[in-house]
């Protein structure tokens, strides 16, 4: 599975700074992003998810996976995930950005964008199991697509990030406290991109 060994060249870029946020970006940690892409897309379990917001259960704009360790048991929009154990690729990935973020992780959300039309509206990865202030190791692959970020409280206080194949990108700190996040949509996107971010509940 020479697709997911993250080079040891990456380095990380420089963001501009945004009040109670701790970011970072490094891209360019795989030689084939596109074969990386290829197996995960295969090598997943992708579902239909179904959330409840405002009282209505509506599918989400995407397809899901929630993997991670037995104990890992995750609430959602008014829906419980149990994980479903973890893939070979998977299991590698997770060693390697245990090393690289000094970090241990437990789970993954795995998201598919199968086009533009699929979409993560406005929220923060703020749940009580995450702790109060949460790693969140979010790794792209497949199409560019746009990540914004926005301040709770003032919306002027904000950054929009392309994020491409294989780039990597750390919320750490208060970031999840003070900012939310979304993925908009792309109507003239037609290719796919996988997402996967990577915590730990508990």
């Amino acid at each position: 599975m020479n697709e997911a060994r993250i080079e040891a060249s990456l380095q990380w870029q420089s963001l501009p700074a945004l009040p109670g946020a701790q970011l970072r970006l490094a891209t360019g940690l795989f030689a084939d992003p596109a074969a990386l892409f290829a197996r995960l897309r295969s090598e997943i379990a992708w579902e239909q998810h179904y959330l409840t917001i405002f009282g209505r259960r509506v599918a989400s704009p995407r397809q899901s996976c929630w993997i991670g360790d037995a104990d890992a048991v995750y609430t959602y929009s008014g829906t419980r995930f149990a994980p479903r154990a973890w893939t070979p690729t998977l299991t590698q990935l997770r060693e390697q950005l245990q090393v690289l973020c000094t970090h241990q992780f437990n789970s993954v959300l795995c998201n598919l964008y199968r086009d533009g039309r699929d979409s993560m509206g406005w929220h923060s990865d703020d749940e009580p199991e995450l702790g109060p202030e949460p790693l969140i190791a979010s790794l792209s692959l497949g199409v560019t697509r746009r990540f914004r970020l926005r301040h709770k409280r003032d919306p002027a206080q904000q950054l929009v990030l392309e994020l491409p194949p294989g780039s990597l990108l750390l919320m750490a700190g208060a970031t999840q406290r003070h900012y939310r996040h979304d993925l908009p949509r792309a109507l003239r996107v037609q290719q796919a991109r996988i997402n996967l971010t990577f915590r730990r509940l508990g």
